[in-house]
């Protein structure tokens, strides 16, 4: 999209969509920062309207929903806590346990559970903690029927005001973080034809662009949210406080906004 006021236009009417699906994630993933949600969503959806491209009859609302869903998909699994060894005992453990509830007709207990498969009682109760855990589908049809324009003032305002950061903090990262950020969230390329492309691997990719999450994160903490949070990116001091340097100097006089 080359016309800027219709790209800040499609940004502000859609920001409401950011809070809502990050919240409506959030409840099914409480481990993860709700902060962290928005600001990975806030990104994705500028992004989105910058690629949008109309005459491809495609309403903004739902292009932008699936790029937001993709964006926390992405940052999901750069995070992903489970093992494949643990993923597949908690599908056999709830298999076992809805199997037995339906039987039943009530809720299978954990000794119950752990006398079927032979398992202890500890481990049949870690892998139910760990299945709270585990994150529901994205591509759960729901999640895209959420109307684009939600009357949410108030987050609609904070939501602008991280926009607008982001587009500077994007801007100021580290060059390569910069590059790998906007390949994956700008120009949708996999991280495989991007790690082809910069001679490393695929992991070194997705850590780098986790790190640039957890930058952004750190960026919106520093000027936005003002917490005094311990900082989530694993850069020195100096890298971080240069970093923030930039963001300030991209702001009028060198200062950045009120209200950021």
């Amino acid at each position: 999209m080359h016309n800027r006021e219709e790209r800040n236009r499609l940004i502000e009417e859609n920001l409401p969509l950011v809070g809502y699906l990050a919240r409506d994630l959030h409840a099914r993933a409480t481990h993860v920062s709700l902060e962290e949600l928005a600001a990975v969503g806030a990104l994705a959806l500028v992004t989105a309207a910058e690629a949008f491209d109309p005459t491809l009859g495609v309403p903004f609302g739902a292009y932008a929903r699936r790029r937001i869903l993709g964006a926390f998909a992405d940052e999901m699994r750069s995070m992903d806590w489970a093992s494949r060894g643990i993923r597949k005992r908690i599908k056999e453990v709830t298999a076992v346990r809805e199997t037995l509830t339906s039987a039943l007709g009530r809720t299978a207990t954990p000794d119950e559970i752990a006398t079927t498969m032979a398992l202890s009682r500890e481990s049949v109760v870690e892998s139910l903690h760990d299945a709270a855990r585990t994150v529901t589908s994205l591509d759960d049809p729901s999640a895209l029927n959420v109307p684009a324009t939600i009357a949410l003032p108030d987050e609609s305002a904070a939501l602008q005001e991280r926009r607008e950061l982001l587009t500077r903090a994007v801007a100021a990262l580290p060059e390569r973080m910069r590059a790998i950020v906007e390949a994956v969230y700008v120009h949708e390329r996999p991280v495989k034809e991007i790690a082809e492309e910069l001679g490393v691997s695929h992991s070194a990719v997705s850590q780098q662009r986790a790190e640039a999450v957890r930058l952004l994160r750190d960026a919106m903490e520093r000027f936005h949210e003002d917490d005094g949070a311990a900082p989530s990116s694993r850069v020195s001091e100096s890298t971080r406080e240069a970093y923030f340097s930039r963001i300030v100097a991209t702001g009028p006089s060198g200062r950045v906004p009120a209200g950021v």
